[in-house]
């Protein structure tokens, strides 16, 4: 049997399979990120849906209350008065026509794209583009918007999107390993929230079966989820 890495040997997890009040998961996975640099916290959500079917999708926009831990890059698609807007938002890149070309050209320096409206039948070209890698401007995650200052500060201020992937999953960072055990409580309470608000009507049976917390290097960390709204 091959040998652990020193590193995994001092994870302090105990049974991996055990369920784990929130507070003691989020102080158990704190303690084993361990890496040279500041982990992501992510949550993986299994969710009790079948994605093949529309209305069993979720989908949706959440703010975590104690911000993402990263530096958010936003491009806007918007022209005249509502690019002005944007750039006085904080947005990171803005332009119209000539954005959209540059990034069917390759350009992708950034995490989100927001578009207003009127900017649709442009945005329309990017979907081979953007849509595999989740970037796609959406309005019913608050990306496609007349409303741009506002998203731009929202996405600078830690609103994350999340999407339920094909095996019924939805993974997310909730914040860094620098964070606080009571900024991450706050993250976690806050998504599991907005998942339960995004449960679509199709869903039968227990739509949050299993949650587990986790470190980029670390190892998973089971909850129990009554413990999650306690």
């Amino acid at each position: 049997m091959a040998k652990l890495p020193k590193r995994e040997q001092a994870w302090t997890v105990g049974d991996r399979e055990a369920l784990h009040a929130l507070p003691e998961a989020v102080k158990l996975v704190k303690a084993n990120a361990t890496a040279k640099f500041d982990e992501t916290i992510e949550i993986s959500v299994n969710l009790g849906v079948d994605p093949r079917h529309a209305d069993q999708n979720v989908r949706g926009v959440v703010s975590l209350p104690s911000g993402t831990g990263r530096a958010m890059r936003v491009a806007v698609i918007a022209k005249d008065a509502k690019a002005e807007e944007a750039t006085a938002a904080g947005a990171d890149i803005v332009g119209a026509e000539e954005l959209v070309e540059r990034i069917q050209g390759g350009f992708m320096d950034f995490d989100r794209v927001i578009a207003t409206p009127d900017m649709m039948a442009l945005v329309g070209r990017l979907g081979k583009v953007l849509g595999p890698r989740g970037l796609m401007p959406n309005p019913r995650v608050g990306t496609v918007t007349p409303n741009v200052g506002q998203a731009v500060k929202d996405a600078k201020g830690g609103a994350i999107e999340f999407r339920v992937e094909k095996a019924g999953i939805v993974h997310a960072g909730v914040g860094k390993a620098s964070f606080t055990e009571d900024a991450l409580l706050a993250n976690v309470r806050a998504l599991v929230d907005a998942l339960n608000k995004a449960k679509p009507t199709g869903a039968k049976g227990t739509y949050i079966q299993r949650i587990s917390l986790s470190s980029t290097m670390g190892p998973g960390v089971k909850i129990e989820l009554g413990s999650i709204t306690a």
